[in-house]
């Protein structure tokens, strides 16, 4: 009988994820999973330890997802849901019960979707390819992105821009944003002279925050009942942290108000907003509310001088119609899978990768010496010279 031919047999891309997102978590226990760039050394260190040597930390404000490379994908599953609980110092229940294990072909084509903005709050948000890529940056540091995670992120990445170059699906959150703060200055007129409060750290909340600085408001602040999350949010869009315990002072000096808390409760109720807008001396407030569900009890639209929009109602004001984000959002999605799809059949290894495997950690050090400590020019040249490579074999 023949021997089987083991030369040409592609090697097994044996990838894993564990993760809790906004679908599947409330923001209590992704606040609680959330790790820093300061925080996330020590877990490198601890999943190592734990016999975890290829992985990738992915923690933003609405998703945090361990990807692993292992012949195991339950053992190791069990073990990274064991770390996450002790991390974030809640029981293993409170992870099994909200978070996901993929394994296989199936964590393969959510880590390129993830990429690509497809399981984002916001469909399309192209500032997560940034997210994505300082992630990813970071498990190269750390010498965790090994000879078949590193080169399959890189297609990952790669394929998140071609997604964004080949469709319109990155001009939703662009069209949101917008539209939000052309209704506030249709309500308030030049924003140089208003405050705004965002509260809570949502990615709509961030991206609108970020984008109202842009467009010229004069103040911004941000709480969260996590003080620490305050805090990085403000360090992130360069403007204030305040007290939780403050809400209602801070509330009363707001001209426009972004919740982004999903707690699947309400934070602001018609009493809460009244009692603001009496102080206010009846001086209009607009109150956009991110949350889904919504963070803003809807008997608030029955206050005078109160401006209420979801971001149902934003999306209305935008010029683009419903059926266009629709079909670029599926445009997208079938590019992502035959993306996935196609590299599962020919996965890029570190024997493809120019460097052959015993020079992978070389690669990664000249990379990052080379990139000088930027991110994003670490991930370029990455999937240059692993495409690269492949492409002139």
């Amino acid at each position: 009988m023949a021997e089987p031919d083991t030369q040409n047999e592609q090697p097994a891309l044996n990838l894993m994820v564990v993760g809790a997102d906004h679908r599947s978590s409330t923001m209590i226990l992704r606040d609680r999973l959330f790790l820093d760039a300061g925080a996330a050394p020590a877990f490198y260190g601890q999943m190592a330890r734990a016999g975890l040597t290829e992985t990738m930390v992915l923690s933003t404000i609405d998703r945090t997802e361990i990807y692993a490379i292992t012949e195991d994908a339950a053992a190791a599953g069990e073990e990274i849901r064991k770390l996450l609980a002790a991390n974030a110092r809640v029981t293993r229940s409170d992870i099994e019960n909200q978070s996901y294990m993929l394994s296989g072909p199936e964590a393969v084509k959510h880590a390129f979707a993830v990429a690509a903005a497809l399981e984002c709050l916001v469909i399309g948000d192209t500032r997560f390819l940034g997210q994505v890529e300082d992630a990813y940056a970071a498990a190269l540091r750390e010498g965790a992105a090994g000879p078949v995670l590193a080169p399959m992120m890189a297609a990952a990445i790669a394929t998140s821009e071609q997604v964004y170059r080949e469709t319109g699906l990155g001009q939703r959150p662009v069209s949101i944003s917008a539209a939000a703060v052309d209704v506030a200055r249709d309500i308030h007129g030049d924003l140089a002279a208003l405050r705004g409060l965002l509260i809570g750290a949502g990615e709509m909340g961030e991206l609108l925050g970020s984008s109202f600085l842009a467009a010229g408001l004069g103040h911004l602040d941000v709480t969260h009942s996590l003080e620490t999350r305050a805090e990085a949010m403000a360090q992130q869009l360069n403007c204030h942290a305040v007290s939780f315990a403050g809400l209602s002072e801070r509330l009363q000096e707001a001209d426009i108000v972004i919740t982004s808390v999903n707690t699947r409760r309400f934070t602001l109720d018609g009493d809460i907003v009244g009692a603001a807008l009496r102080a206010r001396r009846r001086r209009p407030q607009f109150l956009i509310d991110t949350g889904v569900p919504g963070d803003i009890d809807r008997s608030v639209e029955d206050i005078e001088d109160a401006f209420l929009y979801t971001l149902d109602d934003l999306e209305r004001v935008t010029r683009e119609g419903r059926s266009s984000r629709e079909a670029d959002a599926q445009s997208a999605r079938d590019l992502v899978s035959n993306a996935a799809a196609r590299y599962m059949a020919a996965p890029v290894v570190a024997e493809d990768a120019p460097a052959g495997a015993d020079n992978l950690e070389t690669m990664r050090r000249n990379v990052l010496e080379e990139a000088e400590g930027d991110a994003d020019k670490a991930t370029r040249l990455l999937i240059d010279r692993f495409f690269r490579g492949k492409r002139n074999r």
